[in-house]
């Protein structure tokens, strides 16, 4: 069945229509407009309120005493070295003036200390918060959003983005507040000193708050083209290394390929790394300049200011040349944060972004628990059904109606793309009918509780998912408190439980990623006992046998009966042998049922069923033998 949408179509929340990859590409990488960014990254720190007004009184306590040493100075200038009434260093105004400076200089290092602690806490925890927030949304979003979007571009929100602006998290509130105090403070301690000497060192400050901006935009421009090409890079690894990756490289010999396609990656990801942090450095470099010129000029006016009588000592002097230069490091600092924050801002709306995509699929405020009493009853009410990504106008169900009773067998053929598996899709509600109802337990699905709808459906697919864990951990995905004797029990219902007795390490046994160190038929039958330890009252079976050998079928097939004893099951079946006792075959067709009926009994009517009984059953001639050649058969 085709399902409208590759895995290179458009990204969510993107604003390409037109399946344009590399419009869409070039879309993605420049930072989306989040309504109130600021508001919102500042509530994500609204539940640590109390360590931010701790770390905010050691920020202003520890700038303030950072201004007084330079003042300290000044006095051990002109009272201790070099006293007024002369005769030699006064020692015990020097003592009591340099015990002070150390004082202070250690009651600043524990206090930093201390509000580092505070702020990595804070940072870590937010980031933390903000992880598992988009990995539970994530969570809640339709099928629909993880078919069109790669797993590599999610996983890279998660790491890369999430990651990204960890720094800024950790250092912003210690960062802002702590440069800036010491620059107001610097400022007033220079001004105190000498008002006309502080006018020639901040003269030229405006203009570099100017420059700053422009730089910051450059900034957050290129880290948003960064991190889209860290999400591409995140895609391919995951694409290329993966168990599935790996094989299909191999067996179609294209290892160097996929090392190119990573190379290319690479190469853009440096030339943008080096330009991310090139960018703004031209900018730092002048204001070093600046600021660390700033003392000789001074040294200048001074000079000019005694000249003209104005009350300046050589303590002053030194203090002030001290404060300036303390001046120079916060300044920068507080640049660099705040084009941190510029550039991290894009981040942010990345996040954002995702946090602000809503799911297609929701429960409606009136929603309620399934009715119990009449589980296994299952109903299409004229359904009509086109995939999100697909053309209106060709849906791939159309005006689908049928009603299965508790405990019937439902199996549904039809040739390729006639929309089988579009109905397993809608029991489940794993995507929305556009028109028409579907009907679970009495109720259309969207008014029930889609967490208590999915309770009670279990679904076994063609493709066998498994983690990289135990046997036993695989089984108990389905019931996380199963004792031992329930997971035997259904192991041994689903055909399974003598083979895992015999491996080495029995249920303890890792089966590898995605299930690769068993067979097909291992694989599918753990996938049966998993279900049956649900214990669902409407299985859904979507080709379960159809990429397994005749044996393995053959097994695989006894277990899935024995799971569809008693319950209502829905099969999607490709084989037609596989479901000749159901209770009722419905036959699709573009999207519509054109038949229905036992198998005998579509047999007998001699139309589509009976054609693709016909086409399984019966040996292919080889084309291209002509008359009195060799001819052949293909089995």
């Amino acid at each position: 069945m085709s399902m409208g949408h590759g895995g290179r179509g458009p990204r969510p929340g993107g604003r390409i229509s037109s399946g344009d990859y590399s419009a869409q590409k070039a879309a993605n990488a420049e930072a989306p407009r989040i309504p109130h960014l600021l508001q919102r990254i500042s509530g994500l720190f609204a539940p640590h309120r109390a360590s931010i007004v701790l770390t905010v009184v050691l920020v202003l306590v520890g700038a303030a005493l950072s201004v007084i040493p330079p003042l300290l100075t000044q006095r051990a200038f002109d009272e201790g070295l070099f006293p007024k009434g002369g005769g030699g260093p006064d020692l015990p105004v020097l003592y009591a003036l340099v015990g002070g400076m150390v004082g202070l200089w250690i009651a600043s290092a524990g206090i930093g200390v201390w509000q580092t602690y505070l702020t990595a806490t804070v940072g870590n925890e937010v980031m933390g918060a903000m992880r598992m927030r988009l990995f539970g949304h994530l969570q809640r979003m339709e099928l629909a959003f993880f078919t069109r979007t790669k797993t590599g571009v999610i996983q890279s929100r998660l790491q890369n983005d999430v990651g990204g602006v960890a720094s800024v998290l950790n250092n912003t509130i210690s960062s802002v507040l702590g440069n800036t105090v010491t620059v107001i403070a610097a400022v007033v301690a220079m001004l105190l000193l000498s008002w006309q000497m502080t006018l020639v060192a901040v003269v030229l400050l405006p203009l570099l708050v100017i420059a700053q901006r422009r730089v910051g935009q450059v900034r957050a421009r290129i880290a948003a083209q960064t991190q889209e090409s860290l999400s591409d890079m995140t895609a391919i690894t995951q694409e290329a290394l993966s168990v599935s990756g790996i094989l299909l490289a191999k067996s179609f010999n294209q290892q160097r390929s996929e090392t190119q396609r990573y190379g290319d990656e690479n190469r853009n990801q440096i030339r943008l790394q080096v330009r991310q942090q090139m960018s703004g450095q031209w900018f730092f470099a002048i204001v070093q300049i600046f600021l660390s010129i700033i003392p000789a000029i001074i040294y200048l006016v001074a000079a000019y200011l005694i000249v003209g009588d104005v009350p300046i000592t050589a303590g002053t002097i030194v203090a002030f040349t001290t404060v300036q230069s303390r001046l120079l490091f916060p300044t920068v600092g507080l640049l660099r944060v705040v084009l941190d924050l510029q550039t991290s801002g894009a981040l942010f709306a990345r996040i954002f972004e995702y946090l602000d995509l809503r799911p297609a699929i929701t429960d409606s405020p009136t929603a309620r628990p399934v009715d119990e009493s009449r589980l296994g009853h299952v109903a299409f009410d004229h359904v009509t059904f086109a995939y999100p990504d697909g053309e209106p106008d060709h849906p791939t169900l159309r005006d689908v109606s049928f009603e299965l009773q508790p405990g019937q067998f439902a199996a549904f053929v039809g040739p390729s793309g006639a929309g089988k598996t579009t109905v397993s899709y809608l029991v489940p509600r794993l995507y929305e009918a556009t028109s028409g109802s579907v009907r679970f337990a009495g109720a259309d699905v969207r008014d029930v509780v889609h967490e208590d709808l999915m309770r009670h459906v279990g679904i076994v697919s063609q493709e066998t998912y498994l983690f990289h864990a135990s046997i036993g951990d695989n089984l108990r995905y389905a019931k996380p408190d199963a004792t031992d004797d329930e997971l035997e029990r259904a192991a041994r219902a689903a055909n399974i439980h003598e083979t895992i007795a015999s491996f080495p390490d029995g249920y303890d046994t890792i089966v590898g990623e995605r299930g690769y160190r068993l067979s097909g038929g291992e694989k599918q039958r753990i996938a049966i006992a998993r279900v049956l330890l649900k214990d669902p009252p409407v299985l859904v079976l979507d080709e379960a046998t159809s990429a397994l050998d005749s044996i393995s079928e053959r097994v695989v097939q006894t277990a899935l009966d024995t799971a569809a004893a008693g319950r209502t099951t829905i099969s999607i079946a490709h084989r037609l042998s596989t479901i000749r006792d159901a209770d009722v075959i419905f036959v699709l067709d573009h999207g519509e049922i054109v038949e229905q009926g036992t198998h005998d009994e579509l047999l007998e009517v001699g139309g589509t069923y009976a054609t693709l009984h016909r086409q399984q059953n019966e040996p292919a001639v080889t084309p291209g033998v002509g008359a009195g050649g060799v001819s052949g058969v293909a089995i």
